[in-house]
């Protein structure tokens, strides 16, 4: 189905300092990703639909974001590279005002069919199309994992545009193996993805504003493919 065939049969709900205004036109890089995750969007969403399962810890670092959020009184979060939109619908059952954003066409279609209540939207992590200082969180659940290390300091000033003051960001990537080494490339399924280094990651929230609240490196399960550490980075935008 053509996208503007589905927008017109389905509107979904605006979002306060979000427009429909023009994209940017993507880096090369994005748009390798972008089609990379178009041809297997379908497989994807079956493969990945109850992924919080068996993941207690994460399951409690969204809910402890999600109470972080509300208490900061502005529940609008952009749940960035959101896939199908599995993780954008739990955040809604925390008492989020949630939408989500992807640079795959083929994913936010996915997403709008099932979930037509929700906003999804086709955008880039580099260029949002939010206004400043719109959101109270930002989840970025392994959606920088993709990003040339080059190109994410960027992303992560783009983060930190659209978060209000006291706003919270809960960032996930895989970690490398050795703390000072700043990142390391590994072959992804769908496309080359990289690990970070924790305080690099932290480094770059910092140097945007942006300090680190808490942090998690989850140990890979036996079964797990990738025997890689996750970590996840709890952070808030400073107040001035």
């Amino acid at each position: 189905m053509r996208r503007g065939a589905h927008r017109a049969a389905i509107t979904p709900p605006r979002v306060s300092g979000v427009g429909y205004g023009p994209r940017v036109i993507e880096p090369g890089s994005l748009r390798a990703t972008s089609d990379a995750y178009d041809t297997v969007a379908a497989r994807y969403a079956q493969q990945f639909t109850d992924t919080l399962r068996d993941r207690p810890v994460e399951r409690a670092l969204l809910a402890a974001f999600a109470e972080l959020v509300r208490a900061g009184g502005n529940e609008e979060v952009a749940d960035l590279g959101c896939g199908p939109g599995h993780i954008t619908t739990h955040l809604r059952s925390l008492g989020l005002r949630p939408f989500g954003v992807d640079a795959s066409t083929a994913m936010i279609e996915l997403a709008r069919e099932a979930n037509p209540d929700l906003r999804f939207e086709v955008g880039s992590m580099a260029a949002l199309d939010i206004a400043d200082g719109a959101l109270g969180g930002l989840l970025s659940r392994s959606s920088i994992i993709h990003t040339p290390p080059r190109e994410l300091p960027a992303v992560i000033a783009e983060f930190a545009r659209v978060l209000t003051p006291g706003g919270h960001l809960l960032i996930s990537c895989f970690a490398t193996d050795d703390p000072s080494i700043p990142t390391q490339s590994f072959d992804h399924l769908v496309v080359t993805a990289y690990r970070w280094s924790p305080d690099r990651l932290a480094g770059l929230l910092r140097d945007v504003g942006v300090r680190e609240v808490a942090r998690v490196l989850c140990e890979p399960k036996p079964t797990d493919k990738r025997q890689f550490q996750e970590l996840q980075l709890l952070a808030a935008k400073s107040v001035l």
